[in-house]
């Protein structure tokens, strides 16, 4: 059975894009080492995504921009990345597991899985090839805008990353609909 795996990255942030990463494994060439990206160091991380890229059966990444988010709200958002990563495979699979407790709108048979990135190979890939995209992007915002120090905060609601906003404004890239960035925007414009 085709089986796809899906997860998402970056919605707790309040900076840059929600990404969704979907991959249909390719059950004759296993990938070793596929876990949660989150329990894998930026290294480990960069060589996995570049192996599950050449050894997936079909594999994509999408996004929901933070003008989106803003419209749609976060967990809106969440399931578009999702959709849209779905779409993007080149191969149509047979079932579709997602991590999390929501399934998104697919026309495709499948269930979302609570740790489903700690328990399922495709959905370990997902997040691991959707982690190494973000973080890719992320760099090059800290290239663009290296006051912002993203870098460090990857655009997570950090205390050098909330300092840096109150210092340096809000770029377009900043979702305005989450707290404390709302509460700031509100004030600033009164």
């Amino acid at each position: 059975m085709l089986l796809a795996g899906i997860d998402e990255v970056g919605r707790g942030c309040l900076a840059g894009p929600v990404m969704a990463a979907a991959v249909i494994l390719d059950p004759d060439r296993p990938i070793s080492g596929l876990t949660d990206s989150k329990k894998l160091s930026p290294a480990r991380r960069s060589e996995l995504s570049a192996l599950i890229k050449t050894s997936a059966l079909s594999w994509s990444i999408a996004r929901v921009e933070a003008s989106e988010i803003d419209r749609i709200n976060i967990f809106q958002a969440s399931l578009l990345a999702m959709e849209r990563a779905y779409t993007s495979l080149s191969v149509v699979p047979e079932r579709v597991v997602v991590d999390g407790s929501r399934y998104p709108n697919l026309n495709c048979p499948g269930e979302a899985i609570i740790k489903g990135d700690l328990l399922i190979p495709a959905i370990s890939a997902a997040s691991i090839i959707a982690k190494v995209a973000r973080d890719q992007e992320i760099a090059l915002l800290d290239a663009l805008y290296p006051g912002y120090e993203f870098a460090q905060h990857k655009g997570y609601p950090t205390q050098l990353h909330k300092q840096k906003i109150q210092l340096l404004g809000l770029m377009p890239f900043h979702r305005r609909s989450f707290a404390p960035i709302k509460n700031w925007h509100t004030t600033q414009t009164d």
